[in-house]
């Protein structure tokens, strides 16, 4: 097993603080005890049940023993004792250990068939997973008989796979017709389109015979699905040939829906309404994502079909893409009302109303979103002709602690938890601590515990915290500028704005120096290995080691430099090469348009990564009040998003790579 990352000098200085502080409320936590809980750790990961019983006495003290014991009974969860595990729950209660155990619990019981301890401890929960619930079903069907099976009708529609705990269920559904072969066919569709292949053919192998799809028919469209669907060599009048056309219409769009749809209207009149009409709406979709000009034109096809959410989203993006406002205003208003209140879409739709001469009712819709610390809040603004001001009006209204009510928030066992476990770099660990603990919390306890995070280098729990107000903020906490001297040597240096390394940062790791993400991704500004040492030969920098990267000063430098780089050979414009710091600069390219220029808004809009799509938005609107929080002279957010050319325009050569890339397509 590896060595756990060594923790920043500076946190580590923090956490050394906090065990001073808290000192009078728990035993002395010496290094020797916490290598022993690492050793403990390290047992329970390596399924070392014997180790980890002898190392539990020693540390039945430390500030972390609760997780000790949950290890102990997570090991040996399906012979545990009844009398332990309830007595663990009762003395952890309303603790994310409590709730993991709980998990393991049922579902230990339920695979065993041990219903009755099973009833004592289990309560249906919202957002509960789709295991447990199909064993909750289970339960309540041997308590109350085939009536319980109606909530496992719900579980069906999905296009991933099932947990096995959910087959029974479904096969006596299937067995009492009330799943027949038109939901097996509706699951089927959406396997397909969430690119889930292994499932669709496991279904597709239950179809009843007359409507059989074999897996050698599927494999053969996979081979070539655009050769398949050119040759339309389909039986088009019976339900399996339509499976098989509307199969191979997907995963030709999914590939090049421009190369797909001449083939797809040369046939699709052969088969009915509803089916023609879905398939239309899948080749519009791909069409939309993959920026073709045409796709406002194809959603027109859909007829009556039922869109998706993000079918719906991609309808007005691809009306946005065309500046056909007429269409983006009649998409806007296809979508669930519920949707329509998204900022993206009210910000969309008072363009529309102002471009279809319903200025009125466009100056409503700004004027409301104007007041919203958003992307579309602060374009909203500039739309009012107010950007500027509206920046000026984020007052914060802190309310400093007590050093009593600071102390006594320190003393809480969850908060000790909270600074141990990261200090020991168990950071999701430490983050569903914090979670717990500020749960429920007003305003003014979560300015308290955001100000109590920062003080101890947790910037990442201090800005969630923050962002969690209601009526008092501090905008101090939400946008906190910490390793200062780093980041203006780095803006200077390197000739880019720190309002912008500033919005990066925040963005990409929320300030905690030694971050590692799940792609490899490092440091304050997230650099990849292979663009840390790209940064370090540009800039002949000798003494770069690559267990360097995470160093601040380094970090901040060299993020600075890839952003600089990038924005230099995109125009100047700090939306391509937020894009490209993302997703790398050839996709930033890639999503230009192709013919005429476009507004950087819309561009930003109809990013087709759904992160990247995101993350542009967020850096910017955090790099307008970064602007203003370092007291700069006001940069329109308009203009830094621009026009953006079309390809080819002036677009300089680029590579894939990136920093936290959007590693595919979604």
């Amino acid at each position: 097993m590896p060595e756990p990352r060594k923790t920043s000098l500076r946190l580590r200085g923090a956490f050394a603080a906090a065990a001073l502080t808290l000192s009078f409320a728990a035993p002395a936590l010496h290094a020797q005890t916490d290598a022993e809980f690492l050793a403990a750790k390290e047992a329970f990961e390596r399924g070392e049940r014997k180790k980890l019983d002898l190392l539990a006495p020693a540390l039945s003290g430390h500030v972390l023993a609760p997780y000790v014991a949950y290890w102990q009974l997570k090991s040996g969860i399906d012979t545990a004792d009844y009398v332990a595990v309830r007595a663990f729950l009762a003395q952890n209660a309303n603790t994310p250990l409590a709730e993991r155990l709980t998990i393991d619990w049922l579902k230990s019981l339920a695979k065993r068939g041990d219903w009755s301890r099973f009833a004592l401890d289990y309560v249906p929960a919202t957002g509960e997973d789709v295991e447990l619930a199909c064993y909750g079903i289970q339960y309540r069907r041997q308590r109350d008989g085939d009536a319980a099976l109606g909530a496992a009708k719900a579980l069906w529609p999905t296009g991933q796979a099932t947990p096995d705990a959910c087959e029974p269920l479904f096969q006596a559904l299937f067995a009492k017709g009330e799943l027949t072969d038109a939901d097996r066919r509706a699951r089927f569709r959406l396997a397909v389109e969430n690119g889930n292949l292994r499932v669709a053919h496991a279904i597709a192998a239950d179809f009843s015979a007359k409507e059989k799809v074999t897996s050698q028919q599927l494999a053969a469209i996979d081979k070539d699905a655009q050769r398949a669907l050119a040759h339309g060599a389909f039986a088009w009048t019976s339900p399996a040939g339509q499976d098989l056309a509307l199969y191979a219409l997907e995963r030709a769009a999914r590939r090049d829906a421009e190369a797909a749809y001449p083939a797809w209207i040369k046939w699709r009149d052969r088969i009915p309404v509803a089916a023609r009409e879905y398939g239309n709406a899948r080749v519009a979709y791909h069409g939309a994502r993959q920026l073709l000009p045409a796709a406002n034109g194809w959603y027109r096809d859909v007829g009556a079909t039922p869109l998706t959410p993000d079918q719906q989203a991609w309808r007005v993006r691809a009306a946005l893409r065309v500046s056909n406002w007429r269409d983006v205003r009649a998409a806007i208003e296809r979508l669930p009302e519920r949707d329509q209140q998204d900022a993206a879409w009210r910000y969309w739709k008072a363009r529309a109303l102002a471009a279809t001469g319903d200025s009125a009712a466009a100056d409503m819709l700004y004027a409301t979103l104007a007041t919203e610390v958003n992307f579309y809040g602060l374009l909203a603004a500039e739309a009012r002709g107010r950007g500027a001001e509206q920046l000026a009006l984020l007052k914060s209204d802190p309310r400093p602690p007590t050093p009593e009510a600071f102390a006594a928030f320190g003393a809480r066992p969850e908060v000790r938890r909270v600074l141990k476990l990261a200090e020991l770099d168990m950071r999701p660990e430490s983050q569903r601590e914090w979670v717990y603990a500020v749960r429920g919390l007003d305003d003014d306890a979560l300015l308290q515990a955001a100000e109590y995070a920062r003080r101890y280098g947790l910037y990442d729990r201090a800005i969630n915290t923050a962002e969690r107000t209601v009526a008092r903020h501090d905008y101090g906490l939400r946008y906190m500028m910490p390793f200062r001297s780093e980041f203006t040597a780095a803006a200077r240096d390197q000739g880019v704005g720190e309002e912008l390394l500033y919005g990066i940062a925040r963005q990409e790791s929320r300030f905690v120096p030694d971050i590692v993400s799940s792609a490899g991704a490092m440091g304050l500004m997230q650099l990849m290995p292979g663009t840390a040492r790209w940064v370090a030969k540009q800039l002949a920098r000798s003494d770069f080691r690559p267990a360097h990267v995470t160093k601040v000063d380094l970090n901040t430098q060299f993020g600075a430099y890839y952003f600089k780089y990038w924005q230099d050979r995109l125009d100047g414009l700090p939306a391509l090469a937020a894009a490209a710091y993302n997703a790398g600069p050839g996709r930033a390219q890639a999503w230009r348009p192709s013919v005429t220029p476009l507004e950087g808004a819309i561009w930003v809009e109809t990013i087709p990564f759904n992160e990247t799509r995101d993350y542009v938005k967020k850096v910017l609107a955090n790099a307008m009040i970064y602007t203003h929080a370092l007291d700069r002279p006001y940069a329109a957010l308009s203009a830094r998003l621009g026009t953006i050319a079309p390809k080819g325009a002036n677009a300089a050569s680029a590579g894939t790579g990136g920093t936290a890339v959007a590693a595919q397509a979604e």
